[in-house]
């Protein structure tokens, strides 16, 4: 039998990150990139298949078993994610396999792709000798070239490569990207066929509009990148061509909507109803998403949708049709609930817009709303922060994500971090918001110990509070209610919280 050219591994790292919400709380998503890439590899003539150790809750030693059987020519993590910090708080769980796999498989040729290499490439490298190989943007075209050789030779000509040469780090020319005309050649879909698609689980609110049946659950990109530089997010250094930062990668691409229709179509046809568009701006170009919308509608699907929008793209004329297509979930990018503080960090991006007008006509049309809100951007101090917490429990949205301001690998605010010599993860799980190890970035006012208790505290009020509770039971029925507060019953351990005493507590 051929050696299988390529196996593409997802990582499980699911209860370093998420603790123990890990078990029946956090979702379990399909991994796009993942699919994407073993799709564009097959369509250049390579054979390929897809380990994804989360969703089979497989560990290292038996996802090492599974390895060492296949014995592929090539063994790729994919380390992405659908969310700026995915790429880095994945590396804990792709870096403890890779360690695992080239103690057990020696001659095993190693490859990393994903957002945190693309940020940080030849650390990487330097710090984990496991790895033989990174890819220094999205990976497609140096993955598929990288196959062209026989992993040794010509190296040189494999363009946006990492690897070592001689006990030296060598980081070739930039790969260029895939440009939007060559998307549906080079990146013609995902490769489902070699995933587990009916075992998925989404979001828990997600599933409310059903009686919280979660199983099964598809997602996936109808664009990429995203026009924006907000200096928070590292989402775009995956374009990076020669910037050090994601904020000079700007680029944004999409497929044709009749292109992503058979992909709805496929959905359909499995029966999926619960569906993530994990674009970073879904409604944003009207050529694009409101064609998409038009095609399911006329297609008759009923599915439960959740998308991205910024507060400023939402207009009325657009509401309607998200709404039909099945859009029952936009999540808004509100950030913070003091304007100077917004503005420091959103460049590009709305700065006065109403969010509470804007809020309103959304779910004026049966849309509901998730506020995604950040504590302890560089101007927050207790007051502004606490302004954002009067806006969300004002808004009461039917979902609230509360983060910690992070230096992401790749973002503006990473380098200014390091130019301040502000503290920084000292491990990937660091980097994931719901770790024992999370390690948030101090503001000029407070430390990072008390944007986070203070974080924490803001989370369990939101979702405990009886306004939020009684909208969640007319709206959903009480096993929403009971849902929520179990989760909410779930305490996170914190490292840096530990002995320090009760700090901001929530007003």
């Amino acid at each position: 039998m051929k050696q299988l050219d390529v196996l593409f591994i997802h990582p499980n790292a699911a209860y370093r990150i998420y603790q123990d919400l890990a078990q029946r709380y956090s979702a379990i998503e399909p991994p796009i990139w993942t699919g994407m890439l073993a799709n564009h590899c097959r369509c250049k003539g390579f054979s390929v298949d897809i380990l994804d150790c989360e969703v089979l809750h497989i560990d290292d030693q038996q996802a090492a078993e599974r390895v060492i059987n296949i014995n592929p020519r090539l063994i790729c993590f994919v380390v992405y994610g659908q969310q700026p910090s995915a790429s880095s708080q994945n590396m804990e769980g792709a870096t403890i396999l890779a360690a695992v796999l080239k103690d057990r498989l020696p001659q095993a040729k190693i490859l990393f792709v994903g957002g945190h290499m693309a940020a940080l490439p030849r650390e990487v490298l330097e710090r984990h000798g496991s790895i033989d190989f990174v890819c220094q943007n999205e990976g497609v075209y140096t993955i598929s070239n990288l196959l062209k050789t026989n992993l040794k030779d010509q190296l040189d000509k494999v363009l946006g490569l990492g690897y070592r040469k001689d006990g030296n780090i060598i980081l070739n020319p930039p790969s260029p990207i895939v440009a939007k005309e060559d998307l549906p050649r080079e990146l013609p879909g995902i490769a489902w066929d070699l995933l587990p698609i009916k075992s998925y689980r989404t979001s828990l609110w997600h599933s409310y509009p059903h009686g919280s049946n979660r199983v099964p659950f598809a997602a996936l990109y109808t664009s990429l990148g995203c026009p924006m530089k907000c200096s928070f997010c590292m989402i775009n250094i995956i374009n990076r061509q020669e910037n050090e930062y994601s904020d000079g990668s700007a680029v944004f691409r999409y497929w044709d909507p009749e292109h992503i229709i058979k992909e709805f179509d496929f959905f359909a046809s499995q029966g999926i109803v619960d569906v993530k568009i994990a674009d970073e701006l879904f409604v944003l170009n009207t050529n694009h998403f409101i064609k998409l919308c038009e095609l399911i509608i006329q297609r008759g699907y009923k599915f439960n949708i959740w998308c991205y929008s910024r507060v400023d793209t939402v207009k009325d004329q657009y509401l309607d049709t998200l709404k039909k297509a099945g859009v029952n979930w936009l999540a808004l990018g509100i950030e913070s609930g003091k304007t100077e503080v917004r503005k420091d960090v959103t460049k590009g991006r709305f700065e006065d817009v109403d969010i509470r007008s804007t809020v309103t006509k959304i779910r004026q049309h049966g849309i509901n709303v998730i506020g995604n809100y950040i504590f302890g951007l560089p101007e927050d101090d207790k007051a502004s922060m606490q302004m954002t917490l009067d806006l969300a429990m004002e808004l009461n949205t039917e979902e609230a994500n509360f983060y910690s301001a992070m230096a992401y690998p790749g973002s503006p605010l990473h380098g200014l971090a390091k130019k301040e010599g502000w503290k920084l993860p000292t491990s990937y799980a660091g980097f994931s918001q719901h770790s024992y190890y999370t390690q948030p970035l101090p503001t000029k006012y407070l430390k990072a110990e008390e944007v986070l208790a203070f974080r924490d505290a803001a989370w369990m009020k939101y979702h405990t509070h009886p306004n939020f509770l009684q909208l969640l039971k007319s709206k959903f029925g009480q096993v929403a209610v009971d849902e929520t507060l179990r989760s909410a019953q779930i305490k996170l351990k914190r490292k840096i919280l530990e002995n320090v005493g009760e700090v901001l507590p929530v007003l």
